[in-house]
């Protein structure tokens, strides 16, 4: 997301076969990591090199698993079009949460710039965060939605996070019938925990400074690059996968903030 949500919202009308296992991070062995490199003009790297990625360059069209390194967090980032492989990341991150307490979740999504008044591009990808875990999904590509996460999403025990949130879900409902049961927009929630009015206007930027206290760069190239691509660059899961993860944490810590 731009760190306003005007129509351009960083996706706008400006133009701003597997190896089968117990777990769906099972890397094999005899794979080469391979870190993958920014330029400056397409990276979240600031000057104090707080982000980083490793590709894991899995030979497999269904899937490709990257390592976001963001300041102190690494963030396990599952890329796919798979519906199993979106059943398998939903399960697994379902039995790591304790059903005792409500599980939240960072959402954000993706879709081509709209650089026509009269187009309309649909969302390209769909982005979740539960702590050090992040789902790309993207579901342009993808043969059907799963009913996993029909459910996941409409289940009204999750509280799904996102900066200006209400127009992505809007745009989910209108592009795939997906619904979103919960959804809480960051923007609303910090402006009522810290009393400040005026963050009810700010972007994703704003809110990771002013709540984790965290710089963030993001790029306009990779925010008005092709999103519908079959394969997204390095670059573009590190910017999704940033997104929701931000989402969560500052969703975290405004829920566990005293007022």
């Amino acid at each position: 997301m731009l760190d306003s949500k005007t129509p351009a919202k960083g996706k706008s009308n400006n133009g701003c076969g597997f190896v089968e296992g117990p777990s769906i991070y099972m890397v094999r062995d005899d794979l080469v990591v391979k870190p993958f490199s920014f330029s400056s003009a397409a990276s979240f790297l600031n000057e104090s090199n707080v982000v980083e990625g490793v590709d894991h360059a899995l030979p497999y069209d269904s899937h490709n698993l990257y390592d976001v390194s963001f300041y102190s967090h690494n963030i396990r980032t599952l890329l796919t079009s798979s519906p199993s492989f979106v059943n398998s990341w939903l399960t697994e991150t379902l039995n790591l949460h304790s059903p005792s307490h409500p599980l939240l979740v960072g959402l954000d999504v993706e879709w081509r710039p709209n650089f026509h008044c009269n187009q309309q591009n649909p969302v390209a990808t769909l982005q979740l965060c539960v702590g050090p875990r992040c789902l790309v999904f993207q579901i342009i590509h993808s043969p059907n939605i799963p009913q996993s996460l029909l459910d996941f999403l409409g289940n009204r025990s999750h509280t799904f996070v996102g900066d200006g949130i209400e127009e992505d879900v809007e745009k989910l409902l209108e592009d795939y019938g997906v619904g979103v049961a919960n959804f809480v927009d960051l923007r609303n929630l910090a402006a009522d925990k810290l009393g400040e009015k005026d963050l009810k206007n700010a972007g994703i930027k704003n809110l990771a400074m002013r709540v984790l206290g965290k710089e963030i760069v993001k790029p306009k190239s990779v925010c008005v690059s092709r999103w519908d691509n079959l394969w997204l660059t390095s670059e573009q899961v590190q910017y999704a996968c940033i997104d929701a993860f931000i989402s969560f944490e500052v969703g975290r810590i405004l829920y566990n903030a005293q007022v």
